[in-house]
């Protein structure tokens, strides 16, 4: 009798053993592995050198590179946080003219990349641009030792071009928060005493604080890989270092052992916002929604109000688009425009197979989640995912290691066996490229997918598997229909920031081909922003769409939002409270 219960006790573990070996873990288990290889080739090139260089790196650019790039971070982190913060406040809890359109436009900087506003603000504020020869003429100054004016091309100067153009994400992530916080808590501040600014400090504040924590990583990830900034500014950071020692130095050892460097930052920062919020808990006390309460400013307040949410979208985006779209019909050369159309060929190719490709995968990858809910698989899906928070110029390094290895294993072999040499299959082609826009992107659409799939109850698993369907069959006849929306959005936001991406684009991009962001950036870093000026505005024009799109969805997720347009006593609406 104990041992027929101990074969039936056996059977079901095997079972439960075996049936973890299929096709959905396993592939979760693959992709994992591949997206994780290249931070694992930075990683064991730069800690098994075949020849090192880290002692001169260390003793001569090593502190120049911590110390710029520190103090980039810092003023990149502070100005998106006080200007993302403030203005996510002032539309989500204020009342004062043009707010529905503020709502929208603060998020236009967002489709503006970071080197093409600091190609336009250069090409104003340099020595020979419009303003300073404006002032010369005015006050008949006639060399630079006669005045004053801040030098764009600094470290300030870049932290001033990324802060414009960097703040949507803490806008977008904090005004979200506010819209989802419970008026209840808000009003309770009111009863105490505290006025709309006190209540703004001391309440709404510390309960977004995660999605403003959130926001501000998410800035100074994107600040440690960008390169064409600190590249026109020649502000030495990490990624320029790199760039250098990699390209110009022809020493990938050197270039691992940075990357390795600048991997820790990021590394650094994922554990400091976990830390930040460990034993930390930031529910809702209560379910009850209604209008959010509109402070309505009065006086010289509310011009204040407009004045601070129209300076950002009017620096980074109306000012950049104005001159770009005046440079594009001043500069306008048709003999160009038929290169310039291939580039962008180029551009929306390679950003739709990379959407595309990594939509699919994100899919897979979060059904298989919703499949199979266990610690190892979690564990996998959230290695896949640090790709997006690696800088591109170390993905870049990774990339080509991994690659190089593979198309070495090749060669070697059929030239072993068949005395054929295939050369280089993978490195320097369209493959290379992909896989390092997958690898970085990939998070972009899981997380997309993975959140809309959250919003399917379980039961409609169970009522498909009943009515005799499979895995699959419930996924594409039950689930993709209901999360459409979710996938529209995650093709989105890859295909856009694929469009913009240029670190990976500049190291991985076959020999003589280019997108539109390494045409701009070529064109540019050559004074020729004229010529650059159609291609760099068809990358804005890209993004413009999403962003509002964005925007549209963050104000009808409020629950109770339609109650916003309901009226209150003498015509007021609902929820307005005089400040």
């Amino acid at each position: 009798m104990i041992q027929t219960t101990s074969v039936q006790m056996a059977i079901p573990a095997r079972t439960a053993a075996w049936s973890w070996f299929n096709g959905w873990t396993i592939g979760t288990a693959l992709i994992g592995v591949m997206a994780f290889l290249p931070i694992g080739a930075v990683i064991w090139i730069a800690l098994m050198p075949s020849e090192s260089i880290w002692a001169h790196l260390a003793s001569t650019v090593l502190p120049l590179y911590i110390s710029q790039t520190l103090m980039l971070m810092i003023g990149v982190g502070a100005g998106t946080a006080i200007i993302g913060v403030g203005t996510a406040w002032l539309v989500s809890m204020c009342r004062f003219p043009f707010k529905p359109v503020f709502e929208w436009a603060l998020l236009l900087p967002l489709a503006m990349p970071a080197y093409v506003i600091a190609y336009v603000y250069t090409d104003i504020l340099e020595f020979a641009g419009p303003l300073q020869e404006m002032l010369r003429d005015t006050f008949g100054w006639t060399s630079k030792q006669d005045y004053w004016f801040p030098e764009i091309r600094s470290l300030g100067g870049a932290v001033s071009m990324m802060t414009l153009v960097l703040y949507p994400y803490v806008y977008l992530l904090s005004r979200a928060a506010f819209m989802e916080q419970s008026v209840c808590v808000l009003e309770a501040s009111r009863v105490l005493g505290r006025g709309p600014w006190r209540s703004f400090f001391s309440v709404a504040i510390p309960l977004a604080r995660p999605a403003i924590v959130i926001g501000v990583s998410l800035v100074l990830m994107e600040t440690l890989n960008d390169f064409g900034t600190v590249d026109f500014f020649a502000v030495s950071t990490f990624t320029l270092g790199i760039y250098d020692v990699w390209l110009n130095m022809n020493n990938i050892t050197g270039a691992a052992q940075l990357a390795l460097t600048l991997l820790s930052f990021v590394i650094v920062l994922i554990l400091a916002e976990r830390f930040a919020r460990r034993d930390r808990r930031f529910h809702h006390t209560t379910t009850k929604y209604k209008a959010l309460p509109g402070y309505r400013l009065g006086g010289i307040t509310r011009w204040l109000a407009v004045a601070a949410c129209t300076l950002p979208v009017v620096l980074g985006f109306a000012v950049p688009a104005a001159v770009l779209a005046g440079y594009s019909v001043i500069h306008y050369e048709p003999s160009i425009m038929p290169e310039m159309l291939r580039y962008a060929g180029n551009s929306v190719m390679l950003s739709t197979l990379a959407a595309v490709l990594a939509v699919v995968i994100g899919v897979f990858m979060a059904y298989t989640v919703r499949l199979r809910k266990e610690k190892l698989l979690a564990g996998l899906v959230r290695m896949s995912s640090l790709g997006y928070a690696v800088p591109g110029s170390v993905l870049a390094v990774g990339v080509l290691a991994t690659l190089g290895a593979v198309d070495n294993g090749i060669d070697g072999f059929m030239r072993e066996k068949f005395g054929i040499s295939t050369g280089l299959l993978l490195s320097g082609t369209i493959v290379a490229l992909t896989y390092g826009y997958l690898v970085r992107f990939l998070a972009l659409s899981f997380g997309s997918v993975e959140a809309s799939l959250a919003k399917v109850t379980p039961s409609m698993d169970g009522a498909a598997r009943s009515l005799g369907h499979g895995a699959f069959s419930t996924l594409s006849r039950v689930h993709l229909p209901l999360i459409r929306t979710g996938l529209l959005t995650a093709v989105i936001l890859v295909f856009v920031d694929a469009m913009k991406e240029l670190p990976l684009t500049v190291v991985l991009r076959p020999f003589d081909f280019h997108t539109m962001a390494t045409f701009v950036h070529q064109f540019a870093s050559d004074e020729q922003l004229g010529e650059a000026a159609p291609a760099a505005l068809a990358i804005v024009g890209f993004g413009i769409l999403p962003v509002i799109l964005l925007s549209l969805v963050i104000t009808r997720s409020r629950p109770g939002h339609g109650s916003l347009h309901a009226s209150g006593h003498n015509g007021a609406p609902a929820g307005v409270v005089e400040s």
